[in-house]
């Protein structure tokens, strides 16, 4: 059975979808849950972008350490030079450097001709193979580059001493047959091609990143790269828990699998949603609330017969299982943080105690909290923006007679606390409206997302709010039984946020393999 390897890119190409802006604790999060799903190499962002994201990238590549961590670059000396300081502490460290190769890339933004082309990445190879001894080359726009000049530059990159090469079908534009002939051709065409592992890297532009990524195994693939819900620029990448099931459920055709522990798909996929905003589709394959649902009565006769009717793959693969352990009102902190360390989180006592009091409090307005509450609550607290304001109180009035009126009262970070009333269209923005009136900020509420954590009448709610403010852009989250509470926590933090982020703010510089 080939092992196929899993490149991770969540945290970079997946932190490019438009609307995702995640900070560094937030990413560090996701990087130990990356972990421990087990994936092979995590490319944790681009540090030439900003100092932010090269900050994040180094707290990345010191909190993993059985992950090979990896730093994107252009062919620049400058970016490679960036990846190295960010690496810096990394356990398992990676360059991956990319140039576009395809005649419209090359004429339109790159203005090369092919020898320039071949030329501009052979000497950042060789530059970065000066600090680095793992190094991953990357054709941007592959999928629409000539087959001779694609053997040409792979060739080059084997001879430099590439450990991996990435064929990007950058744009999703090629379908499963053509994509696969490309990893065949090269397999055939290309000198010394057992030297270095062929990679594919596949955008889902119409709806084949899936399918395009399992044509490249068939044809020889050694590598996949894709995020966790197939989040990324446009319509996305390819999805890697949709590539680990097809191969796990599929064995005896693929002849490939992962090394993947798939029962930590669904948290993975839950902890990503809920850290980038990104509703997971009720449809969608694997992690969607509808992936093991059966409605039909045919199909909930034959489940009832003989799950294999209708099932390919159990719920309990993928760590879809029920808590044993039931948490409410009565239960101590032992309880607490025992569940906590099953869940995956190992927290500081001073961080224990604050996530230990809001579940008391939830505990107090919840028959029973479950781990998705559990998951909603610590993730709330997990974040790196210090709290210049804080939410301590909110008084609603509403009526179909009268108009919205709140009051909030907010400590800030100077000690101070401070009450304003506003009114509004309506109780959330009224609610908004006097906690601007106590920040001070003009910022614009570009989106407004709310979701059930849990089922049932007391069910858990979490509030999404993107906050805008001349360029920047921030997420903000919130949690509680009551939604206008839940919304008014997520636009409290975001608020926080977008102040933190406005005292290192830069121009990202993003990337499209």
């Amino acid at each position: 059975m080939r092992k196929i390897y899993v490149f991770d890119t969540t945290l970079r190409d997946g932190e490019q979808s438009p609307g995702v802006n995640l900070n560094t604790r937030e990413k560090v999060e996701i990087a130990h849950q990356l972990e421990r799903l087990g994936i092979d190499r995590m490319e944790a962002g681009f540090p030439a972008a900003s100092p932010g994201d090269l900050a994040a990238v180094n707290a990345v590549a010191k909190a993993v350490k059985n992950v090979t961590v990896i730093g994107l670059s252009r062919s620049r000396e400058q970016d490679i030079d960036a990846v190295k300081e960010a690496l810096k502490g990394a356990q398992d460290p990676c360059i991956h450097i990319f140039l576009a190769t395809s005649p419209i890339h090359r004429q339109h933004k790159l203005r090369m001709d092919r020898a320039q082309v071949l030329d501009t990445a052979r000497s950042a190879i060789r530059y970065a193979k000066k600090t680095f001894s793992k190094l991953e080359f990357s054709l941007e726009d592959a999928g629409r580059t000539e087959y001779d000049f694609l053997v040409e530059m792979v060739n080059m990159a084997v001879e430099e001493g590439a450990a991996v090469v990435n064929i990007p079908d950058t744009v999703g534009y090629l379908s499963p047959y053509e994509y696969g002939n490309i990893f065949k051709h090269l397999k055939e065409n290309v000198h010394n091609i057992d030297k270095v592992q062929l990679s594919a890297h596949c955008h889902n532009d119409l709806g084949m990143a899936t399918a395009n990524t399992l044509a490249a195994i068939l044809n020889g693939a050694d590598q996949i790269e894709g995020t966790i819900n197939g989040i990324g620029e446009r319509a996305g990448n390819t999805a890697i828990e949709e590539i680990a099931m097809a191969l796990e459920t599929r064995q005896e055709f693929f002849q490939a699998k992962t090394s993947l522990q798939l029962s930590e798909i669904a948290r993975t996929s839950r902890l990503v949603s809920r850290l980038t905003g990104m509703v997971v589709p009720g449809n969608k394959a694997i992690v969607g609330a509808n992936a093991f649902a059966h409605e039909s009565g045919i199909h909930q006769d034959g489940m009832l017969k003989e799950k294999t009717t209708y099932e390919i793959m159990t719920p309990e693969t993928i760590g879809l299982k029920e808590s044993k352990l039931v948490l409410g009102k009565h239960s101590g902190r032992h309880a607490f943080r025992e569940r906590l360390i099953e869940l995956g989180y190992e927290l500081e006592d001073e961080a224990l105690n604050r996530a230990f009091a809001q579940f008391k409090d939830l505990a107090d307005k919840k028959k029973e909290v479950t781990d998705e509450d559990l998951l909603a609550v610590i993730e709330e607290k997990l974040q790196d923006a210090p709290e210049v304001f804080k939410l301590e109180s909110i008084f609603v009035t509403y009526g179909d007679e009268s108009t919205p009126t709140a009051k909030v009262r907010i400590a800030t970070l100077d000690g101070d606390t401070v009450e304003q009333q506003a009114e509004g269209n309506g109780s959330v923005d009224a609610i908004y409206n006097a906690i601007d009136q106590v920040s001070g900020e003009e910022v614009t509420l570009s989106d407004y997302s709310i979701k059930s954590v849990t089922h049932g009448k007391d069910a858990l709610g979490e509030v999404h709010v993107v906050l805008t403010q001349n360029q920047i852009s921030v997420q903000g989250r919130g949690v509680s039984t009551d939604i206008l509470g839940a919304s008014a926590r997520a636009y409290v933090d975001g608020l926080n946020k977008l102040i933190e982020k406005r005292k290192t703010y830069t121009n990202r510089v993003n990337v499209n393999l």
